[in-house]
């Protein structure tokens, strides 16, 4: 059983839905975040992308959303901190799901990437 786990979660969202079966089925509890309706901060989403081994916030960002186009975050010139604030004022662009264990993160895509952190 793996404890001290943490899942960013938007209960929408079947890769969401699918991950957090799986962590239940292992026996896990996890703490369940609905970042939806609670955004992390710049400094949490910094924190996240370094657990996860991403370079860039970039790599964190949904782009396929409307307002990844709407707030033109394509442009390359723009700063982590930028694109950090859109984040966190957009939090529909956040890919999820996360799941963190530790200093260690995980997206949730396909949802047996988590097994790594059971």
């Amino acid at each position: 059983m793996a404890a001290g786990l943490r899942i960013y979660h938007n209960p929408r969202c079947s890769k969401s839905r699918d991950t957090l079966a799986l962590l239940q089925a292992a026996g896990a509890s996890p703490e369940i975040v609905l970042y939806l309706e609670l955004p992390p901060s710049p400094p949490e989403l910094k924190t996240l992308i370094k657990a996860l081994g991403f370079g860039s916030a970039r790599e964190l960002l949904r782009k396929g959303e409307d307002a990844y186009k709407a707030l033109g975050l394509a442009d390359p010139s723009l700063s982590e901190e930028t694109l950090l604030e859109a984040m966190h004022n957009n939090p529909k662009l956040i890919e999820r799901p996360i799941v963190v264990k530790g200093r260690k993160a995980v997206l949730g895509r396909p949802p047996e990437n988590v097994q790594q952190l059971l």
